[in-house]
């Protein structure tokens, strides 16, 4: 390597501060443009740019339990919809985070709310009051079915809070039975999170065997079965009904019309509630703000996650007031749920993706991304079907997507699986362009002939 070789990193030193011999291998500094760090490498440098992600990866195998099985690469800064590794190399993100960036990377607003309330106050607990909390749960009852919101840190940690505000409900509907209704209906293919009560409410057997017990009660239903969801509702057992509208890490299946009235009816029945899972699907992401409004179907209570914060942790359960009712001081809490800083953030978020203009152009481009990709992908003998609505679209195959998958990466193009691993699918940041779409499904069209070779195989 020449003393003129140059590759981009974003904050080199903190991002391998732990290693003292990756720290070594960095010889004059400099800040480069783009928001990245300019790295000149001199003759003596002991680590060539192609393994410093190796070295990365491999000093984080040696300190992190190992409960990832983490795709190679070592991604270093972000903008807009492109990603860069810590060789500098430029990636179409079309994961945002697992569906978590809505605005990409780097929004100047998002920044801007995060930076300013930072400067002022981060975090209290909920022993108090704060202006951001209250500002993001006045917009998000304002624009939903909701009269009350709980905030928590995560997609899983509000599918708990939605289990207890359920069984706590019943209670309190039912004060003179000694046995309320205190069992779930869940469906096939859902996943709801990885804490003991939501991965009892998840479909696959992988993600539970290994903690079972875990919640007793959870009965899992066929997605889309009515007869065999009314009739279990209507045993009187039953203390919620736990639905993606859109399932995401199930494979990207949207529920029917039918379907969903008829939990809405069968739960109004029995008096069980009908909890709709939106930490994936809600948020802008279907061109709606909540997948459920295209249904015109509302449920009790709701929970989300993933983009509200754009980046920051956070979940929400939104409840009605008959719901919240049921629930008094001490019943449910967090520490750090709902602090200043991210609840700021959610209000940037929220005030840009609910905008009508906003969210007409996230159902334009779905609709023509998913014609592009019928159009480029559909002819494929491998391709089953392309489905999904807005910028959550599924590509179901009849072989494992990984190596389809990692080809793209190869090319430039980050994208997920999900279903059994057969599904490849593409949640892009809400934000990304015409051009930015038809750049990926170049990408996909072109990485297709892997998909021969693992048929083969």
């Amino acid at each position: 390597m020449s003393s003129s070789s140059t590759f981009f990193l974003t904050n080199p030193l903190s991002s391998v501060s732990g290693s003292t011999h990756l720290r070594r291998s960095f010889n004059n500094v400099r800040c480069g443009g783009g928001g990245g760090v300019r790295i000149a490498a001199s003759l003596n440098v002991e680590v060539q740019a192609p393994d410093l992600s190796k070295e990365v990866m491999d000093e984080s195998n040696k300190v992190f339990v190992g409960t990832y099985a983490r795709v190679p690469l070592v991604l270093s800064s972000g903008k807009g919809c492109k990603l860069y590794d810590i060789e500098g190399r430029e990636y179409l993100d079309l994961t945002s985070g697992i569906a978590v960036n809505a605005l990409g990377h780097g929004d100047p607003d998002w920044i801007r709310a995060v930076t300013q309330q930072a400067n002022v106050l981060t975090h209290v607990s909920n022993l108090y009051y704060t202006l951001p909390q209250l500002e993001l749960a006045k917009r998000l009852v304002a624009n939903s079915f909701a009269d009350r919101v709980f905030l928590s840190n995560s997609g899983t940690e509000a599918n708990e809070a939605a289990i207890k505000f359920a069984r706590k409900f019943q209670r309190f509907s039912h004060p003179d039975e000694k046995q309320p209704p205190v069992e779930f209906i869940a469906f096939s293919n859902c996943f709801h999170g990885r804490t003991m009560g939501a991965v009892a409410l998840t479909s696959k057997e992988y993600y539970r065997s290994p903690f079972e017990p875990v919640m007793p009660g959870v009965t899992f239903l066929e997605y889309g079965n009515v007869q065999a969801a009314k009739e279990l509702i209507q045993s009187g057992k039953i203390a919620a009904v736990f639905v993606e509208p859109i399932q995401g890490e199930g494979g990207i299946y949207s529920a029917t019309q039918e379907f969903l009235q008829a939990l809405r009816t069968a739960c109004d029945s029995a008096g069980s509630l009908l909890v709709f899972d939106e930490v994936q699907c809600g948020l802008g992401r279907t061109g709606h703000l909540w997948a459920h409004e295209a249904y015109g179907i509302y449920p009790d209570i709701m929970t989300l996650a993933k983009p509200l914060a754009g980046g920051l942790p956070i979940g929400a359960v939104l409840v009605t007031e008959r719901v919240a009712a049921a629930i008094n001081y001490g019943d449910h809490g967090s520490t750090f749920a709902g602090g200043p800083l991210v609840c700021n953030a959610a209000v940037a978020v929220l005030d840009k993706i609910s905008g009508p203009g906003f969210l007409a152009s996230v159902t334009k481009k779905g609709q023509d991304f998913k014609e592009l990709l019928v159009k480029k992908l559909g002819g494929n003998s491998h391709v089953r079907e392309i489905r999904g609505v807005g910028l959550i679209i599924g590509v179901d195959l009849d072989v494992p997507a990984s190596p389809l998958v990692e080809a793209c990466q190869q090319s430039g193009l980050l994208v997920l699986t999900a279903g059994k691993g057969n599904v490849v699918r593409l949640v892009p940041p809400l934000t990304i362009t015409e051009q930015e779409l038809d750049h990926a499904a170049e990408i996909l069209f072109n990485c297709l002939p892997v998909l021969d070779k693992t048929a083969n195989n």
